[in-house]
């Protein structure tokens, strides 16, 4: 099956099939917004959650594929296959135009609300993504005819996306690079991950939400195994180097700022991505805003020759001055 139906049935079993308040909700929110051939590839969580069990099954729920869809008439069988290629479709297009981190935004609005309208134009769907969330929204309306609730699609998308790690925000998945950083900071504040002490992007506490204290939200990006999708323990600690005062950052996303107590992450755009304790959540703020004295690289984070350029030319710099 594609990527964004096993990825929702797998994670979103395992986050919310703990959970008996999430389980009605999710009933709810799931009868409302999903309709048409998406319902049956969530039929196996669907059925377990009108049960109404006063018990929380194991969260290591396994979906067998194969017996799923062997319990399915050719019809329903060819009406998933559609649905995969043109999920498929949805993430080469988006893809091609940069926009990967938004595949599963665009998967999600394609599946809950065209229905058996489908595309046969996924590059001007995907274009339509290059704007903000409330302008996209009344985009697709106006373009499409549909008549989706801002507020209610993104509690949706804000849901769908806590309960997993967006595997399409990274550009390489072999290595720790900077802009993958900067991804990775983006994702977790427009998944509202929560403010946690010791945290670093697991699901926690009474509501199961992914959270991250200060350190950990970038700790979180450098122990995430992108293949096995699993937090390792290999890194314990946060390496950094101190390079210059906020005025000498080069314009490069994921490098780090600090305040000399605090650590963000510049996210492009002139923005910073940071957890805070006060603000309960990874937020966003504009840097001139912070109070951001200096910036650092993190030693296990790949830079480009950009930032080692700017790094030596301030040491030229400190060098003249000594002389």
């Amino acid at each position: 099956m594609g990527k964004i139906v096993m990825a929702l049935l797998k994670n979103l079993t395992a986050g919310v099939a703990a959970d008996k308040n999430k389980r009605s909700k999710f009933l709810t929110l799931l009868g409302s917004i999903i309709v048409g051939t998406v319902l049956l590839l969530f039929a196996p969580l669907a059925v377990f959650i009108s049960m109404g069990k006063t018990e929380s099954p194991p969260v290591d729920v396994q979906f067998d594929e194969a017996a799923f869809l062997s319990k399915l008439s050719p019809e329903q069988q060819e009406n998933i296959a559609a649905v995969e290629a043109d999920g498929q479709a949805i993430a080469d297009a988006m893809a091609a135009r940069g926009l990967q981190e938004q595949t599963i935004k665009a998967q999600l609005i394609y599946m809950s609300y065209f229905g058996e309208n489908r595309l046969s134009d996924f590059a001007y769907y995907a274009d339509l993504f290059y704007q903000s969330n409330e302008q996209l929204i009344q985009s697709l309306n106006d373009t499409y005819g549909l008549g989706i609730n801002y507020d209610e699609f993104m509690r949706t998308y804000i849901f769908v996306m806590n309960s997993t790690i967006n595997e399409y925000m990274f550009t390489d998945s072999g290595s720790k690079k900077a802009a993958d950083l900067a991804a990775w900071c983006r994702n977790a504040c427009e998944s509202c991950w929560s403010y946690a002490d010791y945290c670093i992007g697991e699901r926690t506490g009474e509501n199961r939400l992914r959270s991250a204290d200060n350190i950990g939200l970038i700790m979180g990006y450098i122990r995430y195994d992108t293949y096995n999708k699993v937090f390792t323990s290999d890194t314990v600690d946060m390496y950094y180097t101190e390079q210059g005062s906020i005025d000498t950052m080069p314009d490069v996303q994921g490098v780090g700022v600090s305040n000399g107590d605090d650590f963000g992450v510049y996210v492009g755009g002139g923005q910073i991505v940071f957890s805070s304790a006060i603000g309960g959540c990874v937020q966003q703020e504009a840097l001139e805003y912070g109070n951001w004295t200096s910036w650092c690289t993190f030693d296990a984070v790949s830079y480009p020759q950009e930032v080692w350029d700017r790094v030596n030319e301030l040491h030229s710099e400190e060098e003249n001055e000594g002389e």
